[in-house]
């Protein structure tokens, strides 16, 4: 690869972190992992991607080593070796596809904690989001205030998200 063609390739993200901004991706094929800085996320429409999602990407050649310049898409992890959550069991994916997609804004998440709430625009009632559920969905992080569109259902002790998307992936969906 050149130095200043760039190379389409897939991979595995091997980690992200959005604290620090930047995460590596394994190449299918084997090569030294990819960069993917979080401004190039970004740039997808995406603050956070979770270990294990499936990435095409176009890579750079570069004197410290090969970086995503562009990401093409983005794939989340096979849920069959996803843990189910016990509100989810019984859905399937036809289920989820029936109920439409949301705007809403998260109120907070804590990835520590491994849940938080967002709130479906012009609506006042809490909507329960689970960390497992961002990562059937390929994200790993939400931020407070940040948009996104989501399909929600009547979980055990109220309402809760099935599945997180950005707001820009959503908008298009």
């Amino acid at each position: 690869m050149s130095n200043d063609a760039p190379e389409t390739l897939s991979g595995t993200v091997k980690w992200f972190d959005p604290g620090k901004g930047f995460g590596f991706v394994v190449r299918d094929g084997g090569g030294p992992d990819v960069l993917l800085h979080a401004n190039v996320l970004r740039n997808f429409g995406q603050g956070s991607v979770v270990e294990g999602a499936r990435l095409q990407m176009t890579v750079l050649s570069t004197p410290r080593g090969f970086q995503a310049e562009r990401i093409l898409s983005i794939t989340p992890p096979d849920h069959a070796t996803l843990v189910p959550l016990a509100d989810m069991e019984d859905v399937t994916a036809e289920d989820i596809a029936r109920c439409p997609l949301q705007p809403a804004r998260i109120k907070w998440f804590d990835k520590a904690k491994g849940f938080g709430f967002a709130n479906v625009f012009g609506q006042d009632d809490d909507i329960f989001v689970h960390v497992e559920v961002l990562r059937r969905s390929g994200l790993s992080d939400l931020a407070t205030g940040e948009a996104v569109a989501m399909r929600v259902m009547p979980g055990k002790r109220g309402r809760m998200a099935i599945e997180v998307l950005m707001w820009d992936t959503g908008v298009t969906a």
